[in-house]
């Protein structure tokens, strides 16, 4: 175990560190009164992320402890010792470097930080903060370090209104640390005169980091009280309801280690922008909220997804048009709709949706699992995808493609359009399903599926002594080891 004791004159923790994206130890802290305020809860060294009390990551680590070494408060007690070989001697040497250095190089390291309490925000949770967090932006966006960090601490509950945070910023990288709580205006009319879809955007931002152990509110209750999909009869319901987080020309960006709640319409949006990580979030609504998507990618490109948690009232994921390269990887849905590629191709759009790999990942009481669903009326592409290592548990629909889609489900009538599906990878899928039909594949007569492959697929019905049954129409394909089987035309 890699290993580094610091110390201040009475006390002193023990940081033990593994390797690996998700190789997780907590902190074995060791004091006597007055102990050091650097308490961990994990590490991880991919990345350098920290989860913990005070701090999020390693870089905040750094600066706390310029911060106590300034001060006289802490001193390195003992060397770094090596007890596991795994560990990358390269982070090795950084450690060392970083710990063990001189004091003037520690201190050299360029950093600027806005605090929106130094901006007049109130942190009641009762009061408008927005323009608290405007300010801390603008001057993190203008500021001439390498990196700026806007900060929400951890004490404070903060009330925003819609808000856009523009760029293009000075700095390469600009950290924004949620630590305490932002909520919404719980009042629809809040929007009125403005932007009905967003409330916390990001656009023209590269080198963007959304992190923090807090919580992102979006009050949606009221909303979904006058969705128009819920109560279409309803005079004054509503089509459109914010997002909680809208990402729009965003490059090189992370969201992470974030928990959002009950978001008036979909959680998270990322359009238009490359190179997007998101990593260790969790998203929650109920399970009848009306089109509260979890993560919703559009026209996006080189987007990875990995280590969350997402149950709401609809997709937990779903993927729009123009969109590539797309790697989503241990994720728990449920409740909701499943992992969606779609609905596309809607009035008659052309698609181009390709290299999209949804892989060891779960889903709990959904209606979908693995879906890809298509507007009749669409053109285009949807290729190359892989759903790989999938587990289902009491899902009504495991496997599904509907090309099919129509305004009035179940009375879709036969179109010569259709959006062309194919090199479709099926592998390693099992579970439970809680509808008679396992795997639908409803594909178009004029466009049909092609080269489907589905490996090593075993679904169960939830009921002992029932059966479940798979139905193709208009595909081709192989398949191997498939339970329910006898469904693909080669």
């Amino acid at each position: 175990m890699l290993e580094a004791v610091i110390a201040n004159m009475n006390s002193f923790g023990r940081i033990d560190i593994c390797g690996g994206m998700s190789s997780y130890t907590n902190l074995e802290k060791q004091a006597s009164p007055n102990t050091l305020d650097i308490i961990f809860k994990r590490i991880m060294i991919q990345g350098f992320v920290c989860n913990d009390f005070y701090t999020n990551d390693f870089e905040d680590f750094m600066l706390m402890t310029i911060a106590y070494v300034r001060a006289g408060k802490l001193f390195v007690l003992e060397d770094i010792s090596l007890g596991i070989e795994s560990i990358p001697s390269a982070f090795v040497r950084l450690f060392r470097v970083l710990i063990l250095s001189s004091v003037a190089n520690l201190i050299a390291f360029p950093f600027d930080e806005f605090n929106v309490f130094d901006y007049g925000a109130s942190g009641s949770g009762q009061t408008d903060d927005s323009q608290a967090f405007v300010n801390a932006w603008r001057d993190a966006c203008k500021a001439e370090t390498q990196t700026a960090r806007v900060i929400a601490p951890r004490l404070g509950s903060f009330l925003l209104r819609p808000i856009m945070f523009l760029g293009p910023c000075n700095p390469r990288f600009i950290n924004f640390r949620i630590s305490g709580t932002i909520i919404a205006s719980g009042s629809p009319e809040t929007w009125k005169g403005l932007d009905s879809s967003q409330w916390i955007a990001f656009k023209d931002v590269t080198g963007l980091n959304v992190y923090g152990s807090g919580i992102i509110d979006g009050q949606g209750i009221r909303w979904w009280d006058q969705s128009c999909r819920y109560h279409p009869n309803q005079k004054g319901c509503t089509k459109l309801a914010p997002t909680v987080f809208k990402f729009l020309s965003c490059k090189d960006c992370t969201l992470s280690n974030i928990y959002i709640v009950n978001s008036a319409q979909t959680h998270v949006l990322i359009s238009d922008s490359k190179g997007f990580n998101v990593d260790n979030v969790m998203i929650q609504a109920p399970q009848d909220s009306p089109n509260t998507d979890g993560i919703h990618i559009h026209s996006s490109h080189y987007v990875q997804i990995t280590n969350s948690i997402i149950g709401t009232g609809d997709d937990c994921i779903s993927i729009g048009d123009y969109t590539s390269n797309i790697d989503i990887a241990n994720i728990e849905c449920g409740p909701g709709h499943g992992i969606s590629i779609g609905s596309l191709g809607k009035s008659g759009g052309v698609v181009n949706v390709e290299k999209i790999n949804i892989r060891d990942s779960s889903f709990k009481g959904t209606t979908n699992g693995a879906r890809i669903k298509t507007w009749q009326v669409g053109k285009g592409n949807i290729r190359h995808i892989t759903f790989e290592n999938l587990v289902f548990d009491t899902v009504d629909n495991p496997i599904i493609i509907d090309q099919n889609y129509c305004d009035v489900r179940g009375k879709c009538k036969e179109q010569r359009t259709g959006v062309k599906i194919s090199d479709v990878v099926y592998r390693n899928l099992y579970g439970t399903s809680s509808s008679k039909i396992a795997i639908t594949l409803n594909c178009s007569k004029s466009v049909p599926c092609s080269g489907i492959t589905m490996e090593n697929i075993n679904l169960e019905p939830i009921q002992p002594g029932k059966e479940v049954t798979a139905s193709c129409i208009n595909v081709q394909g192989t398949e191997d080891g498939v339970n329910p089987g006898s469904c693909l035309r080669n």
